[in-house]
């Protein structure tokens, strides 16, 4: 009988879908924006009930992205030589017959991700309420466009790449935001040093 490991509690799956659903809202509706798509537009009603949407999913996704902080931060912000070997292995991706060193509860590879999320998730929402509600101050919100759009861009790239990573790439990752659990074997071969502290 396979046995399984909690990874995710219960508000970590919420919160992370919340993130999710409340990014890709945003995508869509910016894409609408920056391309000034009228049948997107239409979709939502309007371009002016479309930005009320954009901004408050806005509000939505920094909230549950801070709700990460608690979580992610910490460990994202320890690093070890297993960390650079991971990636001088390519974690493994590259090669099946490629021994990748023990790694924590998320990997070298997602310790970055996450810090280029959460660091470009500030600034996408920084800028955006600037350009939400402080229209009237014109060098702001000419900056705030730029950063607004620079992040965006690094953002709608990284994300689908990280879903690969987290589905296709990676088989039984996907698992944990539905379940929260993983078999213990799957976390001892991914998360060594995890697993091992827990006493598995």
């Amino acid at each position: 009988m396979t046995q399984y490991i909690k990874k995710a509690t219960a508000a970590e799956i919420i919160n992370h879908w919340l993130l999710a659903g409340s990014f890709f809202l945003l995508a869509i509706t910016g894409f609408g924006f920056l391309f000034k798509l009228e049948w997107m537009a239409s979709i939502f009603g309007s371009f002016h009930s479309m930005r009320t949407i954009h901004n408050w999913s806005g509000v939505v996704f920094i909230i549950a992205l801070l709700g990460t902080v608690f979580h992610y931060l910490p460990v994202a912000l320890s690093w070890s030589k297993d960390d650079i070997e991971w990636f001088k292995k390519a974690g493994g991706y590259l090669s099946k017959g490629v021994k990748v060193p023990p790694q924590d509860i998320i990997n070298a590879g997602q310790k970055l991700f996450y810090l280029f999320l959460l660091i470009s998730g500030i600034v996408i929402a920084a800028s955006g309420f600037v350009i939400w509600l402080m229209a009237g101050v014109r060098e702001w919100v000419l900056i705030s466009h730029l950063l607004h759009n620079i992040a965006f861009d690094l953002l709608v790239i990284a994300i689908p790449l990280h879903i690969y990573l987290g589905t296709l790439a990676n088989p039984g990752t996907f698992r944990i935001m539905v379940y929260g659990t993983v078999p213990v074997e799957w976390a001892r071969k991914r998360h060594g040093k995890w697993v091992q502290r827990l006493g598995y």
